[in-house]
C-alpha cells in the first residue's frame, strides 16, 4: 500500500515536528515543506499553527504570496486538507487579534478572543469534551468520533462561523464555541489532534485514510 504524501505546510509557527511525527506514525508520508510547488504536488495537507494569527498568516504571505496561493488552489482543486489550531483560524475572514491581516476567508466568519469571567482563564488549556454538531456526520475523519469526546486544546481565539452547517464540533469554556469544522474536503480543529492521545490519532488516521 502506497502512503499517502502529506505536506505539512511551514508558515513559521511552531508545533510542525510533533505533527509530522503523530502523521507518520497512522501511516502517513508526511514532510514538512515552505515550498509552494511541494504543497501543490502533495496528495494532502496539513496546516498547523501556533503562536499569533498574524505571524501565521505573514507566513503565508512571504516571497510574494507563493504560499497561501498554493494553499488556496489545493484547496480549490479538492485536495484533502486538515487544518489545527491557528491552521483554523487562518481559514476564517480575519481575526480580532490582528485586524490588520486578512485570512484566507475559505469559511465566513471572523476569530475572536474568549470574554470570560473569573475563576475560568484565558488562554484556554487542557481537556475539554466535545459536542458534535451539523456538519460533523459530512466529516469522514469523525465517523468513529462520538459525542462528548475530549481533546486537547491551547487557545485564547475561536472562530465564530456566519453558518452554522459549517460546525462539526463545539465545546465550552465559559461560552460555547466552535472547535472544529468541516465542508467539502476541508476539516479543521481549533484543538491539537497531535496532542490528543487516542482521540486525536484517530482523527489523524482517518484523515491519511481519505
Amino acid at each position: 500500500m502506497v502512503k499517502p504524501r502529506i505536506a505539512i505546510v511551514d508558515s513559521g509557527s511552531g508545533n510542525l515536528r510533533s505533527v509530522e511525527k503523530a502523521l507518520a506514525s497512522v501511516g502517513a508520508d508526511a514532510f514538512v515543506t515552505s515550498d509552494a510547488d511541494q504543497v501543490d504536488r502533495a496528495d494532502k495537507i496539513v496546516v498547523p499553527g501556533q503562536g499569533a494569527f498574524g505571524g501565521c498568516v505573514a507566513g503565508l504571505d512571504r516571497a510574494g504570496g507563493a504560499l497561501r496561493a498554493a494553499v488556496m488552489q489545493a484547496i480549490g482543486k479538492g485536495t484533502p486538507f486538515l487544518g489545527i489550531c491557528i491552521g483554523m483560524q487562518m481559514l476564517f475572514e480575519g481575526s480580532d487579534e490582528d485586524p490588520s491581516c486578512k485570512g484566507l476567508g475559505i469559511f465566513p466568519g471572523r476569530v475572536v478572543r474568549f470574554s470570560i469571567a473569573p475563576p475560568l482563564k484565558v488562554p484556554h488549556m487542557g481537556w475539554n469534551g466535545c459536542r458534535r454538531e451539523a456538519a460533523a456526520g459530512r466529516a469522514t475523519v469523525l465517523r468513529d468520533t462520538p459525542d462528548g469526546t475530549y481533546f486537547y486544546f491551547v487557545h485564547s481565539y475561536f472562530p465564530v462561523p456566519a453558518r452554522d452547517a459549517d460546525i462539526a464540533l463545539t465545546a465550552e469554556h465559559g461560552v460555547r464555541f466552535c472547535a472544529a469544522v468541516a465542508r467539502d474536503n476541508l476539516f479543521a480543529c481549533q484543538f491539537h489532534p497531535e496532542k490528543s492521545q487516542r482521540a486525536g490519532l484517530a482523527v489523524l488516521s482517518r484523515f491519511v485514510a481519505l
